[in-house]
């Protein structure tokens, strides 16, 4: 008697006569249509002298192998991470690539919004042309070798379709609005209790940036522009959707309504470095204000008290702290660190400081003194963006004691101290540096001996009330 399992025929008999109890493998193969049976049997076949499967062993391998011979045939070039690789890898076992389309009509959408749905939502993979542009073509990964493809492709193709059609209309609805008219708005959405709306922090930000701007050279202008429209984009229809595209449609929806090109530039850039591994923004605008938003971003954290502690970090201000420093670093901006956060305190309401007061003994939080707490804040700070700077370095192969050598001087820049230590770390390698280090020890052994010796010396002085006196 036939059954029908998953669109292919089975016979019991057939399955009974494989040998079923005997040979688990040759189960899985009665189990199987026949498409598949046959794309399994290839690849058993092709590594028994190996031992483990290749169809598992070399899965990432396969599921390669297979997107690049369908994508061939649409003249395009596959677009597949590493991540996305392995996704597809772990969720099939026998993967068939299949090549399908969409409507040229959403093209016009941001390729940035295509390709996240189609790599977040549907693990497809996107094909670009020759030229980098994203083309109507897509690749699905079918678990099963289907004697009718055709029948998989438009189940895809049915799926995508709504998601880019979703796509289209916020992209549409949201360029009859300019960028600049979601400011007022801003007002109605909470940044941190104290630390008041997203509308208080672009206006702390665009100060800041103003400030820094003046300082290393960059259009003023541009800087605070860029960091008044720099939350706008969250109110979009887009980013509602995609908050992963939060800086990618602010640059744009700013090109779209004729901002500067700096500008709408800095509106995406200003977010790097995002992870592990990526670039500073390249433009000069979006370092500016890079290192505004972050300024802003950990004086105002650390000033309501909500500084990391152990493993904890919800605002990733260890990630914000390191990005600082590398745009500060790699961008060349020489400006004093430990000032900046004192600029960013200053812009920031008393009632924020007195929010991360720590009550007494008595349940009472002390009276709040702002320019000492701010005074005590930015060194806080100033030490923890350099303690960042230990893996940074560390990463690239500089030795501790260079390190420790250049951090003792706690210089205000750290384009300065980026500078000072390549010299320390240079001078390190020559065959003096050891001599010199062993006299400097051989001179500062016995100082330091003759102080504390003459520190016993000394009797201990008494106070005036337990004085006697003199007869």
């Amino acid at each position: 008697m036939a059954i029908a399992v998953g669109g292919g025929l089975f016979y019991r008999r057939a399955a009974a006569s494989r040998g079923i109890g005997k040979h688990p493998s040759r189960c899985a193969m009665a189990m199987m249509p026949t498409g598949a049976a046959r794309f399994h049997a290839r690849f058993q076949g092709a590594g028994r002298s190996g031992g483990a499967p290749p169809a598992r062993r070399d899965a990432r391998r396969a599921a390669a192998h297979e997107v690049a011979a369908v994508t061939a045939q649409t003249g395009g070039v596959p677009r597949m991470s590493d991540a996305l690789l392995g996704e597809i890898a772990n969720l099939t076992e026998w993967p068939v690539a299949i090549a399908c389309t969409f409507e040229r009509e959403f093209l016009a959408v941001p390729p940035e919004a295509l390709v996240m749905t189609m790599e977040t939502n549907q693990k497809f993979v996107p094909v670009f042309d020759a030229e980098g542009h994203l083309t109507e073509h897509f690749i699905g990964i079918a678990n099963i070798a289907s004697t009718d493809p055709s029948e998989i492709r438009k189940g895809y193709e049915r799926v995508i379709r709504p998601r880019f059609a979703d796509a289209k209309f916020f992209w549409d609805e949201d360029l009859k609005t300019p960028l600049a008219s979601h400011m007022g708005q801003l007002k109605n959405v909470t940044y941190q209790q104290a630390l008041g709306s997203l509308w208080n922090k672009s206006v702390r930000v665009a100060e800041l940036a103003r400030i820094i701007a003046n300082r290393v050279g960059v259009d003023a202008g541009q800087a605070t522009r860029a960091a008044t429209l720099s939350k706008c984009d969250l109110l979009t229809r887009m980013v509602g959707e995609f908050p992963e595209l939060q800086g990618v449609m602010g640059r744009y929806y700013a090109t779209h309504h004729g901002e500067m090109p700096a500008v709408a530039e800095a509106l995406d850039s200003f977010y790097q470095p995002r992870f592990g591994g990526d670039a500073i923004a390249p433009g000069k605008v979006g370092q500016v204000l890079a290192v505004a938003e972050r300024l802003d971003t950990l004086a105002g954290i650390f000033s309501v008290g909500m500084k990391p502690s152990g493993n904890k970090d919800p605002f990733a201000l260890r990630r914000a702290a390191l990005g600082l420093a590398r745009t500060l670093i790699e961008g060349k901006l020489e400006i004093d660190l430990r000032s900046s956060f004192l600029e960013a305190l200053e812009l920031l309401p008393d009632s924020a400081l007195e929010a991360g007061l720590k009550p007494a003994k008595d349940g009472k939080k002390p009276a709040l003194n702002a320019g000492q707490r701010r005074s005590i804040l930015a060194d806080e700070l100033y030490d923890f963006v350099l303690d960042r700077l230990r893996g940074y370095y560390a990463d690239k192969g500089f030795a501790t004691s260079p390190f420790e050598a250049v951090l003792a001087v706690q210089p205000g820049s750290l384009a300065d101290f980026d500078r000072r230590l390549r010299a320390v770390a240079e001078f390190s390698k020559r065959p003096e540096a050891a001599s010199l280090a062993a006299n400097k020890a051989r001179v500062a052994h016995p100082v330091h001996r003759l102080a504390e010796e003459e520190s016993f010396a000394q009797p201990p002085r008494r106070s005036a009330a337990t004085r006697r006196p003199e007869p």
